[in-house]
């Protein structure tokens, strides 16, 4: 997949955005995107301008394209061949030759098939010219009944962070808010209040997100629970249970034990030999200071 490069660009670097009809600076400061709107079978029309500020001509390719959300941190791309938005977009001309310290603009149709399903289909057009491309994104909404669900699955606690999984199960493009508390055995350990995360998660797309947790307590058994939501009444929780037990400590204690354990035995058998060695001790043969054998405890030898 391909990054999306942004819009907004030195002076002496040419860019991409969508026409505002006017000329120069003001055109880079008008709409941020193209939104469009329309039901099944229709043809919307706009126009796209590529500014030239340098001093020497320029050429580029114009191509419609798709956004993806990456799998992990939902980050932002456009695929290499797009099958949705990017694939009804049609321009006027698809090389365009922009002389210096002007402009030009390039007028485009997106024809919405007939079976395209309601709700959003976010697209972008890409120039390329020279080592470098930039894309301007086309927020496409085709008409009819639209859904917003997300669910949040696959909690885990592992290494000082929380990962979970998000997924958009509706139609609309989400902006999710996350809550996060954890409760031990004498009470609560972790409560981070909703805020919003930092991306736009597409219709279908499911990516893999962490929150970091450095402070997490030394000894305890947690449950862990992850609340999101979003506009248009999307919500959903879910939760993982988590021990967290300081083995080196607890190694520590371990062998500090066995070593106490073994000098207590020893001890003890020293003592016990002493014991049985002293002169005019009876023997095994029933003598006073015979010299019959002596049994030594623990080591199964025979004097």
């Amino acid at each position: 997949m391909l990054g999306v490069a942004p819009t907004a660009v030195a002076d002496d670097r040419w860019s991409v955005v969508p026409s505002t009809g006017g000329g120069g600076r003001s055109a880079q400061e008008g709409r941020p995107y193209f939104y469009a709107e329309g039901v099944p079978g229709s043809v919307l029309q706009d126009t796209v301008s590529v500014i030239n500020p340098g001093r020497k001509p320029l050429t580029v390719r114009l191509r419609g394209a798709d956004p993806d959300n990456s799998e992990k941190g939902g980050g932002f791309a456009l695929r290499a061949r797009p099958t949705d938005t990017g694939a009804w977009i049609t321009f006027a001309e698809r090389t365009v030759k922009v002389p210096a310290r002007t402009r030009a603009d390039v007028p485009f149709t997106v024809s919405v098939p007939e079976g395209a399903t309601p709700g959003d289909h976010p697209g972008a057009i890409v120039a390329s010219g020279g080592d470098r491309s930039a894309a301007v994104r086309v927020q496409l909404r085709v008409g009819g009944p639209t859904l917003s669900a997300l669910t949040v699955e696959h909690v885990a606690v592992r290494d000082g962070r929380i990962s979970y999984e998000l997924v958009n199960r509706g139609n609309t493009v989400l902006e999710s808010r996350l809550a996060v508390r954890a409760d031990g055995l004498f009470g609560e350990v972790l409560d981070r209040a909703p805020r919003t995360l930092p991306l736009e998660l597409l219709p279908g797309r499911r990516v893999t997100l962490s929150e970091p947790w450095p402070d997490r307590p030394a000894l305890d058994s947690v449950d862990v629970r992850l609340t999101v939501s979003a506009a248009g009444g999307a919500h959903d929780e879910a939760g993982a249970s988590a021990r967290f037990v300081p083995w080196g400590a607890v190694a520590g204690a371990a062998a500090g034990g066995f070593a106490l354990c073994a000098g207590g035995a020893y001890g003890l058998v020293r003592r016990r030999r002493r014991t049985e060695e002293k002169p005019g001790e009876r023997g095994e043969s029933g003598e006073p200071g015979g010299s019959g054998r002596t049994e030594v405890e623990l080591t199964g030898a025979v004097t």
